[in-house]
């Protein structure tokens, strides 16, 4: 029997929506919430979360085979305040393997410990021509050269820090998500657009009132980027365990 018809454009609504929501890891709850409701509308699955903030969806069935589970994340690369400088500016940690190339330019939002966010752009400290001249070419993009300058105005660390910003606050990367004839362009697909791929599959599965061949647990984990996504809260009875994840591709060139 030929399995149910995906509804790519549900598929294609929900992963635009979660790809828009900022879940830098160690700061996924909102994008673990947001699939979690999606998920609670389905009552062939039992819903839980592990200590770590995972969640992980049971869908039991009647079955001599043992279960299974798929694993996907909604974890991003993304970054934390390390330093606010002299100048007001922040220095940053990344978090997870983000290459400091990739971002330089982009626009972030600083989310305090409050829950406030305050829009910045990542720059490097020598990036006006008119200032520094060439040096701008020649300066390395690492740790120590770039920064946050933030759309307010402070021109020194007190001012910073008034504006509610301090060391620890999370740093989100604007995902900048297109879709254009049937494709979508946007950072951290990898791996949410294998979330909603699950996602997708547990509605069309349920909407046709068809039903696995056995028990599936979907461990959706909240810290893959920094090496322990699925490393922990996989139940006991769990036969096999499959990474749904697209961080390489064909060509060695990580993805997303």
């Amino acid at each position: 029997m030929a399995l149910p018809t995906i509804d790519e454009t549900y598929f294609t609504t929900f992963l635009v929506d979660l790809l828009n929501i900022a879940s830098p890891t160690g700061f996924a709850e909102p994008a673990i919430a947001f699939v979690e409701k999606e998920l609670s509308k389905y009552k062939q699955l039992e819903l839980s979360r592990t200590r770590k903030g995972a969640l992980v969806a049971r869908w039991e069935v009647k079955s001599d085979l043992p279960p299974v589970a798929l694993t996907a994340h909604v974890d991003t690369l993304g970054a934390v305040v390390k330093e606010i400088k002299s100048n007001g500016r922040l220095k940053l940690s990344r978090i997870g393997g983000i290459q400091w190339p990739t971002v330089e330019t982009e626009g972030v939002w600083i989310i305090t410990s409050k829950g406030e966010r305050i829009r910045g752009s990542v720059l490097i400290d020598t990036a006006s021509g008119h200032i520094y001249s060439g040096a701008g070419g020649e300066t390395p993009r690492n740790d120590a050269h770039m920064e946050v300058r933030i759309d307010a105005r402070t021109t020194s660390e007190k001012e910073t820090r008034e504006l509610g910003i301090n060391i620890g606050d999370c740093v989100a990367f604007d995902p900048r998500v297109e879709v254009t004839n049937g494709f979508i362009r946007s950072r951290f697909l990898d791996d949410k657009a294998c979330v909603a791929n699950l996602v997708a599959a547990i509605k069309s599965m349920a909407e046709a009132g068809r039903s696995p061949e056995r028990s599936v647990y979907f461990h959706i984990s909240n810290y893959e980027e920094v090496g322990h996504g699925a490393a922990a809260g996989i139940p006991s009875d769990v036969a096999e365990l499959i990474s749904v994840d697209m961080a390489v591709v064909g060509d060695g060139q990580e993805s997303g």
